[in-house]
């Protein structure tokens, strides 16, 4: 046998070894995964809440988590981490241990904050692992009842009378509801006078009070004050009619195509978090959150029950990023 042969052979029996090498690697780390995912979990998993005790992404947690430690038999504990519109309790969770042992509870500022924030020290969708999507939380366009006006149609066409007069609350600057007005702005192509206020409930009673004329408010909080007639609702923001309120029509049937804002909640976990143990919590979640008593428990709350795969959940965490992106770039928005 000459050189070369014995090298060419020599160059097979290193490749053979090293494919072998990678096929051993593979099943080993494929058996562990396995293993893992069986005993998985073996003490208390922490779920970080990036809002106050109360807020709907801390109700929902707390809703489910009992269901959990039941499927589970350990417990999950609920740890609230609240601050900087949540980015506290998101740059936490995208910097802890990846396994499986602390997952994240999530709004939509997720997904919108590094777009209103200049240092934002995680990325959405680089830093997590989606599990799955738990709620959507609609907006309803409600009006003081002194605005001469019962559809969206007669609302724009108000407002251009108005010449940029018409005030709109908001919760706040860079809440879901800001959005909603800077979209139905943008969509509509009417001006008015934006007055941001602390929190929701103040600027509906400020609404109620006729101080302002209209507000893109929670559901939840405005479904009550509708049925007092103290506010008019006009519709609701979600992309189709909510379990909510079945009744109203979605913005955009009421003559702005394409229109939809939505709150939304649901749970992440670190990057390069072991898949199977990604799946086992989405098969969990769902299943718990698809059971009837809990589906008519969270619409009764003024939620829309919204269970995903973590592929799907992570196409739509990257859709609203990058649809709230470009709308805030072009507002100009910031919050630091």
């Amino acid at each position: 046998m000459n050189k070369t042969m014995l090298l060419s052979a020599a160059g097979f029996a290193r490749r053979r070894f090293t494919w072998l090498a990678i096929a051993l690697a593979a099943l080993t780390s494929l058996s562990t995964s396995s293993s893992f995912a069986q005993t998985y979990p073996t003490k208390p998993v922490r779920i970080i809440i990036a809002v106050p005790p109360g807020g709907p992404a801390d109700t929902l947690t707390r809703l489910v988590s009992p269901e959990l430690t039941k499927a589970f038999g350990q417990t999950f504990v609920a740890d609230n981490r609240s601050g900087a519109n949540g980015n506290i309790a998101y740059e936490m969770a995208a910097r802890a241990t990846p396994d499986g042992y602390t997952i994240v509870s999530v709004a939509a500022g997720v997904a919108i904050n590094p777009s209103l924030y200049r240092k934002v020290q995680y990325d959405p969708i680089r830093d997590f692992a989606p599990i799955t999507l738990g709620i959507t939380v609609p907006n309803i366009l409600v009006v003081h009842p002194s605005v001469p006006v019962k559809s969206v149609k007669e609302l724009v066409a108000y407002a251009r009378a108005q010449n940029g007069k018409l005030a709109f609350a908001s919760a706040g600057n860079g809440t879901s509801g800001h959005l909603a007005l800077e979209l139905f702005r943008d969509s509509a192509g009417v001006d008015f006078v934006h007055v941001p206020y602390k929190g929701g409930g103040p600027a509906l009673a400020e609404v109620i009070a006729g101080q302002v004329q209209a507000l893109f408010s929670i559901a939840l909080t405005a479904i009550p004050q509708v049925k007092a007639g103290k506010v008019r609702a006009l519709a609701i923001s979600s992309a189709k009619r909510s379990a909510v309120a079945p009744d109203l029509p979605t913005v955009a049937e009421s003559g702005i195509p394409g229109f939809e804002v939505i709150g939304w909640f649901g749970w992440l976990a670190p990057a390069k978090t072991p898949q199977t143990v990604v799946t086992r919590l989405n098969r969990e979640l769902v299943r718990i959150l698809e059971d009837k008593t809990m589906h008519d428990r969270l619409v009764g709350l003024g939620s829309d029950p919204a269970p995903m795969t973590p592929q799907q959940f992570g196409a739509f965490i990257r859709k609203e990023h990058d649809k709230w992106a470009r709308l805030i770039r072009q507002a100009g928005i910031r919050l630091d």
